[in-house]
């Protein structure tokens, strides 16, 4: 791997990308009937989501080699991002105004952390 910090940056944030998939996944299969609870609990959708969680998780652990503790809950924070665009495209969902300005709040709190 580089020694340019930047390239953990952005594996974290592919990690918390990968970790919004997941969630989007799960829901997806939530909207979904099963005929028994076992289903519910194994099937594609839910194995596969838990198997990219499990992934995010190893990225995340890895990228703290070149992330400071301190900024780890900040770039997390693009998960809420990463989910609304997700749920549009993937779940069909509408991003509200009141949605649209809370993830504007989010951005400007990252990039005034960021940069001072």
């Amino acid at each position: 791997m580089s020694n340019n910090p930047w390239t953990y940056y952005v594996l974290y944030l592919f990690s918390v990308l990968v970790a919004s998939l997941s969630q989007v996944i799960l829901k997806k299969s939530a909207m979904i009937s099963y005929e028994t609870r076992l289903k519910e609990y194994l099937n594609p959708y839910v194995i596969g989501a838990y198997f990219f969680f499990f992934g995010s998780s190893l990225l995340t652990t890895f990228s703290y080699k070149g992330v400071p503790l301190t900024m780890g809950p900040v770039l997390e924070a693009t998960g809420y991002i990463y989910v609304g665009v997700l749920g549009m495209l993937i779940l069909k969902e509408r991003l509200s105004r009141r949605k649209i300005i809370g993830n504007l709040l989010i951005v400007a709190g990252i990039m005034i952390y960021a940069f001072l």
